[in-house]
C-alpha cells in the first residue's frame, strides 16, 4: 500500500520485470475486493502496449484513463463506473477532457475534493461551474460529426487504425529483425508503435533522415528512446504507407 494524497493506493500487477512489454492477464491481478475502484489506463503511448478487454475488477468499480485511444474504436461502457479522457490523442485540442460517469460514483465523490476535480459538483452544475473551454468544445463536435458522418462511425474507425497499424507492424515483423518492436504481439497498441534499430546511432541517423523527408515526430519517448510512431484518427493511411515505404529503403541503404 502507497500513501497518496486522497488515499492509499494498492498496486495490483508492474510489468517492470518484463520491461513494460505487455499488458496483465487477468489472473495476475492481485485485486483488493475492498478496494473504492480499479483504475488502468487503456493505451500506454511510451512502450506502446493496449488493452482490448477490461481487467475483471469484480464488484469493485472500473476506472479507465482512456485519453491514448478514446474514440480510436468502439466500447462498451457497461463495465465502467468511471471513463475519463483529455482531448489532445483523438479528440480536440488539449486543455479539456471528457468524462462518462455512472449516477452512483457522482454520489461517492468526497466532500473535501478541489473545486475543478469534484465530478459531483460539475455534474449539478451541467459542467459549466467554470467557464467552459468553448473554442475546444466545439473543435470536439467537429471531430465527432467527421466520425460519424465522413468516416461512418467508431467501427469503420477501427478498421482503418487496424489497417494503418498492421502496415507497420508488417513492416517490422518482416524486416528480419533490423526493426525490433518493443511490444508483443497480443498487446500491440493500435495507437503508438514504438521500435528499436540495430543500434542508437542508427536511431539518430533513421530520425534524422525521417525528419528530412516530412516524417516528423518519429523520436521515442525520452524515458526510453528509440523510435515511436503514433497513428491517431487523424494519420491517414497515406502517411503510414508512407513510413513503412522509407523503413524499408532505409533498411536497404544501411545495412
Amino acid at each position: 500500500m502507497k500513501p497518496k494524497k486522497f488515499g492509499e493506493v494498492h498496486t495490483v500487477w508492474n510489468g517492470k520485470s518484463d520491461n513494460y512489454n505487455r499488458m496483465p492477464k487477468s489472473d495476475e491481478l492481485e485485486l483488493n475486493p475492498d478496494a473504492a475502484y480499479l483504475h488502468f489506463t487503456s493505451n500506454e503511448t511510451i512502450q506502446g502496449i493496449e488493452f482490448f478487454e477490461e481487467p475483471a475488477s469484480g464488484n469493485v468499480p472500473l476506472v479507465c484513463d482512456a485519453s491514448s485511444d478514446f474514440l480510436s474504436r468502439p466500447i462498451d461502457v457497461t463495465p465502467y463506473g468511471l471513463i475519463y479522457a483529455g482531448a489532445q490523442k483523438n479528440v480536440g485540442p488539449s486543455g479539456m477532457a471528457v468524462v462518462i460517469i455512472r449516477d452512483d460514483m457522482i454520489a461517492r465523490s468526497p466532500e473535501n475534493l478541489p473545486a475543478l476535480l469534484d465530478y459531483k459538483l460539475m455534474a449539478e452544475n451541467d459542467s459549466l461551474y467554470n467557464t467552459p473551454p468553448t473554442f475546444g468544445i466545439y473543435m470536439v463536435s467537429l471531430v465527432t460529426e467527421w466520425l460519424l458522418e465522413d468516416i461512418g462511425g467508431l467501427d469503420k474507425m477501427e478498421a482503418i487504425n487496424r489497417k494503418k497499424v498492421g502496415l507497420l507492424y508488417d513492416a517490422i515483423d518482416q524486416s528480419d529483425g533490423y526493426y525490433r518492436g518493443h511490444s508483443l504481439p497480443e498487446s500491440r497498441s493500435l495507437m503508438n508503435v514504438s521500435f528499436r534499430l540495430p543500434n542508437e546511432e542508427l536511431e539518430k541517423k533513421f530520425i534524422s533522415e525521417a525528419t528530412a523527408s516530412g516524417l516528423d515526430g518519429l523520436k521515442g519517448h525520452r524515458s526510453v528512446g528509440g523510435c515511436r510512431a503514433s497513428l491517431y484518427n487523424a494519420m491517414p493511411v497515406e502517411g503510414v504507407e508512407t513510413l513503412c515505404s522509407f523503413m524499408r529503403e532505409f533498411q536497404q541503404n544501411n545495412s
